[in-house]
Order: structure tokens, then sequence, then C-alpha cells
């Protein structure tokens, strides 16, 4: 994969003013789930990494693009997560070299809207979990206002081209939903200090249904 090497090293800058505008105390509150054997899909550069608590018995990074790992395995070099084993492998979330049922906690923050496929990645996510696991997410998704999510769909090319292929109309929720995992309860908030089309914001956990 060729990356994106320019967006790769603005991307902390990008984000600064909104995680201290909140976007960090949202990571650090949902990250506070993460439990046993632990998933981190597209980790970027590392942003959640200090917010990891010793509950992580391990945790697995993986990062597709390759410009975006080199940055994450200096992170990691110069600030230790609380997790003594961390293993970074650069791979798709639509393509994950895990066993079935292999981990207890998958995390997805700011992930899916920039994945090729969010119906594969999602079935990857159901696939890798244990009957029992579950998976952690934070996105940014399609408005429930007409309004915005007319500008969100006629927005999507030129702002994926900005984003590294971020699309700002996913309804994510159901990509999910549609590979049997249930959402719930869903917290719906606002992107800080972001764009309006990037606004509207999930979060909260998903398992499997019964």
């Amino acid at each position: 994969m060729r990356g994106h090497r320019i967006f790769a090293a603005l991307y902390d800058r990008l984000l600064s003013g909104t995680e201290r505008a909140g976007l960090q105390d949202m990571r650090a509150e949902l990250l506070a789930g993460a439990r046993g054997r632990t998933l981190e899909l597209g980790a970027g550069t590392g942003l959640n990494l200090a917010h990891y608590t010793d509950a992580v018995t391990e945790l697995v990074l993986t990062e597709p693009d390759p410009h975006m790992a080199r940055r994450l395995r200096r992170r990691l070099e110069e600030e230790p997560p609380a997790p003594g084993r961390v293993e970074v492998i650069e791979a798709q979330a639509e393509r994950l070299p895990f066993e079935d049922h292999s981990f207890d906690t998958v995390v997805s923050t700011l992930v899916l809207c920039s994945v090729e496929s969010p119906g594969g990645a999602a079935a990857e996510i159901a696939r890798v979990l244990k009957p029992d696991g579950r998976l952690l997410y934070l996105e940014h998704v399609r408005s429930g206002d007409p309004a915005v999510a007319r500008w969100q769909d006629r927005l999507e090319r030129p702002w994926g081209w900005l984003g590294a292929g971020c699309h700002p109309n996913r309804d994510t929720l159901a990509q999910l939903e549609a590979t049997g995992l249930l959402a719930e309860p869903v917290e719906r908030d606002q992107m800080p200090k972001a764009p309006p089309i990037v606004r509207p914001l999930v979060r909260g956990e998903a398992r499997r249904a019964s």
C-alpha cells in the first residue's frame, strides 16, 4: 500500500485542536473499558496509546498505511503504553490476519469512515471477537439532520481527497448491526472543534447479538 505520506505527517497537528477540545477525553473514557487481549484497528500515529490501562494484557495495533505505521512505531518507542506486550502489524481492517474468536476487545476510533469496505471490516470485527468480547467504537457518522446529510453527500469526494479516503456520510452503526453486532447503548455526540460534515459522532460498545 502506497499510503498518504503528507497526511500522516500532518495528522497529529490537524487533530491537535480537536483533541484538546475534548476528543482526548472521549478516547480516555472509551478505552478505560478495554480488557484482555485487545486489537486496535487503524491505530494511525498512536493517539490512543496513552489511554490504555493495565487491564489490557496484550495490545495488537493494525495500521495499513506505512507512513502512519512508521510514526506509530516511533511513538511506541518514545511513549510506551501501560500494556507490556505490544505489536504493530500493517494490515487492513477488511483482511485481518488473526484467528476466529481471538480477541477480548476490538477498538475502532475514527477508522471505519476510511476503510475500503465498511461491511467487510465489520464482518472481520465480528469474526475475531470472542463470543463474549466487545467492540469499543468512536466514529463520526452520517448526520440524522437531512440538511447536514445532504452536504455530507455533496462533499464526500473532495473531503476524501483531503482526508485520505475519509467518507463523512457513512452509516457505520447499520454496517455493524448487519454483521450481527449489537451496538447498545449508543451515545450520540459531536466531534469537538470539527467541520460540520464530520461533527456527528457515535460512541459506545457493541457485542454479538444473542
